[in-house]
Parts: C-alpha cells; sequence; structure tokens
C-alpha cells in the first residue's frame, strides 16, 4: 500500500466558504456536519482499499475524522480509537497523544518487566514441584481422614464391647480396667490425629511458601502496574484551543473521579483535537463511526457515527473543547422545549398523561419542566410521590400518576406483580423478518459508557420483550413491543442488539442514529382499577 505521509487531507474541490460550519460539533450528540460525512466517506474509501487490515477491521472499530482549516486550506484530519493490527502510528491518520508502543520507551520497558514477572508467576502457578505438592497434600489428607474414620469406628465398636461386658453377669473385668482402655483408646487416637496433621502441615508449609513467593510476585505486578500507569497518563498533555494543557491527572480530577479509567486519551476525537491545536490547524466539525462488527457487549453499527464516550472522554473534551464556540447538546436543549404532556385519563384517585418526547419524566439539572412538576402544578391537592413509574426522556406515551400514597403503592404493587400490561410502537431502522417473537437479554448499565446499557449474562438483571411486526415498508418496520419487565433502555436495546432484532429503533442516538425524535411510544397502558375493579385500557395513539 503506498503511504501518505502527512495525515492532513485536502477537500479536492476545496470546500466553498458558505459550507463551512458556524459552530463546531458538540461531541456527544450531533447530526454529522455534511462535510464530516464527506470526510468519512473518503475514509471509508480507504478502508476498502486496505485488505490487509479486512480481518482485523472486521471486528469492528471506531474511527474519527475532525475538518479543518489552515492557511485557507480545508480538509480533514482521521484517527482510529485505540490501537489497529498492532500499531499506533499508521500514515493517513494522526499519531496518538502519546507513543506507548515505543520499543524503546520507557511503557514498552516496563511492560517487558511486568510480562516477565506474570511469566513468573505462571512457572510457578503451574510448576511439576507445586502440582506435586497439591497431590500430596490432597492424598494426606484423604488418607487422613480415612484412617481416623477407621480409628473413630473402632472406638465406637470398642465403647460398644465395654458397655456389654458391664450389662454381662459373668464380666471378669473391674471397673476401673474398662476405664483405663477408654482413655488408652482415647489417647491412641489423639497421637494418630496428631501424626497425620504432622504429616499433612509438611506438604502445607512447602505449599506455604510456594504461596508466599507467588503472592510476593503478584504484589511487585501490582505495584509496577500502577506505577507504570501513573507515569502513563501524566504523559497525556492535552491541549485546548486556548493553548492551556492539563494532564490525565488534573483533568478526572477536576471531574471529581481520583484516577482516569484505562485507554483514557487514546480514542479518536482527543487524537484528533490534540494534532489539531499542535500543528495550527482550525477544528471547524467532527464525527466519529463505527467500521464492522458489533463488540459483544456494546451495541454498533457498522457505518453509523456515534456519540463520544462518556466515561473516557466527557471529561477529556470539556477540556480541550474551551475555547472553540461550540454548537449546544441538542439532547440537553430539548428538556428546555415548551411543550407540555396531555391529561387522556383523570379519576379521584389517579390520572394518565401523554407525555411528549424530550421532556424529563422527573425533574433533573437545572429548571426544565418535567411531567412530575407539570403534575405538582396541575393537582395541587395530589400528595405522594405522584409518578408511579417513568419513560425514558426521548421516548413518548402514557404515564401514570397516583394522586395518594395509598394509590401509588397499589398502583406500583402492580407494575411489581406484572398486572399492568404495556404495549409501545416503534419503528425500526430495518427490516425484520420474523412477524412474531420473544427478545430475552439480560441488561446492565455499561460501566464504561452511561447511560448506555449493555447486554452482560454475568451481571445483567433479567430482561423479556415480546414483538408483534404490524408493517414493513421502505426499509423500515413497524413493531409493537410487549415489556414484561421494566429494564431501563430495555426495548432500545433488545431492538438494537445483534441477539435481539439486530434493528435499532430510529432516531435511538444510544443504539442506532439520530433521527428527527426517537421513534418509540408507550401507546397502551391496561390494568384492573384497584378501587372499581374494572378493567382500564388508556390509550395515547402514537404520533408516528
Amino acid at each position: 500500500m503506498e503511504k501518505n505521509t502527512t495525515p492532513f487531507h485536502p477537500f479536492i474541490p476545496d470546500a466553498d466558504s458558505s459550507e463551512l460550519p458556524r459552530l463546531f460539533t458538540c461531541p456527544f450528540h450531533y447530526e454529522p456536519h455534511p462535510l464530516s460525512v464527506r470526510a468519512a466517506e473518503e475514509v471509508r474509501r480507504y478502508l476498502t482499499l486496505r485488505t490487509d487490515w479486512k480481518t482485523e477491521l472486521d471486528k469492528g472499530k471506531m474511527f474519527g475524522v475532525l475538518v479543518v482549516q489552515k492557511e485557507g486550506r480545508t480538509g480533514f484530519l482521521a484517527a482510529y480509537s485505540g490501537i489497529l493490527c498492532g500499531r499506533n502510528d499508521h500514515d493517513f491518520f494522526v499519531p496518538p497523544v502519546f507513543d506507548l508502543l515505543q520499543p524503546d520507551g520507557f511503557f514498552k520497558t516496563e511492560e517487558a518487566q511486568i510480562s516477565q514477572i506474570n511469566h513468573r508467576i505462571e512457572a510457578l502457578e503451574h510448576s511439576d514441584m507445586r502440582a506435586s505438592l497439591l497431590q500430596q497434600a490432597a492424598d494426606r489428607k484423604a488418607a487422613g481422614e480415612q484412617a481416623l474414620k477407621e480409628a473413630r469406628d473402632a472406638l465406637k465398636e470398642a465403647k460398644r464391647q465395654r458397655d456389654l461386658l458391664r450389662a454381662s453377669d459373668h464380666n471378669d473385668f473391674t471397673e476401673e480396667q474398662l476405664t483405663r482402655e477408654s482413655r488408652f483408646l482415647k489417647a491412641e487416637y489423639k497421637r494418630l490425629e496428631k501424626q497425620w496433621k504432622a504429616k499433612l502441615e509438611e506438604v502445607e508449609t512447602a505449599l506455604k511458601r510456594s504461596d508466599e513467593e507467588i503472592e510476593a510476585l503478584k504484589t511487585e505486578r501490582k505495584r509496577r502496574s500502577i506505577l507504570l500507569q501513573n507515569r502513563l497518563f501524566a504523559q497525556f498533555r492535552m491541549l485546548n484551543a486556548r493553548g492551556e494543557e492539563k494532564d490525565l491527572w488534573q483533568i478526572f480530577r477536576e471531574h471529581g473521579r481520583p484516577v482516569p479509567p484505562s485507554g483514557a486519551g487514546e480514542c479518536a476525537a482527543p487524537k484528533l483535537l490534540q494534532y489539531a491545536y499542535r500543528h495550527g490547524y482550525r477544528p471547524l466539525a467532527m464525527a466519529e463511526f463505527w467500521w464492522g462488527a458489533s463488540p459483544e457487549a456494546e451495541i454498533r453499527k457498522h457505518g453509523y457515527y456515534y456519540p463520544a464516550c462518556k466515561s473516557k472522554c466527557e471529561p477529556i473534551l470539556g477540556h480541550m473543547l474551551q475555547g472553540l464556540d461550540v454548537e449546544p447538546n441538542a439532547h440537553e436543549n430539548s428538556k428546555h422545549l415548551k411543550h407540555e404532556p396531555e391529561l387522556v385519563y383523570e379519576d379521584e384517585w389517579m390520572a394518565a398523561v401523554n407525555k411528549p418526547a424530550g421532556m424529563l419524566s422527573v425533574p433533573g439539572k437545572g429548571d426544565a419542566l418535567s411531567v412530575w412538576s407539570w403534575a405538582r402544578a396541575h393537582f395541587p391537592e395530589a400528595t405522594g410521590p405522584l409518578l408511579v413509574h417513568r419513560l425514558d426522556m426521548d421516548t413518548s406515551g402514557v404515564l401514570l400518576i397516583a394522586k395518594d400514597p395509598e394509590t401509588h403503592r397499589q398502583l406500583q404493587q402492580l407494575f411489581e406483580t406484572r398486572h399492568i400490561k404495556k404495549r409501545y410502537i416503534a419503528l425500526l431502522d430495518g427490516t425484520v423478518t420474523d412477524d412474531e417473537g420473544f427478545i430475552r437479554l439480560p441488561l446492565c448499565p455499561n460501566p464504561n459508557d452511561r447511560p448506555r446499557q449493555m447486554v452482560s449474562t454475568a451481571y445483567g438483571k433479567a430482561a423479556v420483550t415480546r414483538f408483534e411486526v404490524l408493517s414493513r415498508s421502505h426499509g423500515q418496520t413497524r413493531v409493537a413491543f410487549y415489556p414484561f419487565t421494566g429494564r431501563t433502555h430495555q426495548l432500545r436495546v433488545h431492538a438494537a442488539h445483534p441477539e435481539g432484532l439486530d434493528t435499532p429503533i430510529v432516531g435511538d442516538n444510544l443504539y442506532g442514529r439520530r433521527a428527527s425524535r426517537l421513534f418509540l411510544h408507550a401507546e397502551t397502558v391496561t390494568f384492573r382499577h384497584f378501587k372499581t375493579g374494572r378493567w382500564v385500557s388508556i390509550t395515547a395513539p402514537a404520533p408516528f
């Protein structure tokens, strides 16, 4: 493959001034600017030519583009997150912020030392001597237990015989003789017990010396790893548009996190901005897209654009974007839209509203209107927690409100015992082939990228959804979802995950791609009224 020695790729033809963005991209919620799309398409074309990378690319990798301008020329920089095919310095892409793969650098040198310790630990743990000691310990323990069991059985039999002699009229033994025999046999048992304990301790002492040697090596490994990590994070000195520099320790401590997460500073977005600032490029727009298969736990679709991750990148980019005019976070701004819920049901005990998309269920940061604050104002005589359940901010639909604590308790009990049935309508970004079925994928929060959820058989809680296809048209599928459980983002993950429907909900910026809204609507809630005993079905037709 012919080398391209510069990571700056000018647009040909050059972008017209009218095409340039007015504000820099908000990396956490954005619609890719046309120039970012143009840059991403060029990167995709380049990746298709790299047939030597195909095997690794097919496994999945995040790429990023940064539209920049310098000396009147407009073009883009490209980057990938982490390492690609064992390297972080491929031509065509910007270099890493800090090259931890330098053969003679401190990272590789110390990593080799830690690797040697790992080999020593593994050699000790799997040595023939240790295996022999473990086998001896197991054999002696089993033999000792067997010998002591037989001795206890003999003691019981001897006692039974003495008891028979005591009861017999023809007993030639005195009570003193029988008692002496009992004491002798018990003493013999104690001596036997001591002998087997000594035999076992002999082997266990040798094992303990082996364990202590292994534990000392593990302690040394941990100490070296912490020192290496500390030194590594200090090398990532991140710039912002004002020319200010902070290392990862400073950045994450200012966000209340004493230790940066592993891999911080190695994602595409920080690499791109750092290179632009170092080499005098003016950042104009940014986008990140996924190439290849989805990771096992997360949800990523080939070719889709994704926001920057929260765990690693939010603190870093919060610093690096200072000095740029950044577009407002559309997701945050939608909390302040002037829209109100629509009352769709009310009786003397409860009410139900149709929550609009983009409205919070309960108050968040700031003074954004929420269904809770609306209900508090609309039902001034109501007491208690009011909201019985919640909907994601981006989801619209039926939400129940209790006017008093007892009603709240009764309705929550119906939810907990699954006596409230819910029907959601969703528009999916693709064609679902099955007409109906069940999705069973356990869910838990993604610790590295909240608020995303992930599928995990080890840590996830059971989540079950029934689906029914309503129609298919123009590459999209309209479905009804019937959740049997109420996990966070359950329907969104079950729709998007490869082991679910493998078809994200239209407008799902977390697990799919953005649209005018998230096309998910809680259409109907059905239950037997806890006061009247009658079935109640509350419906708010889907607005799409």
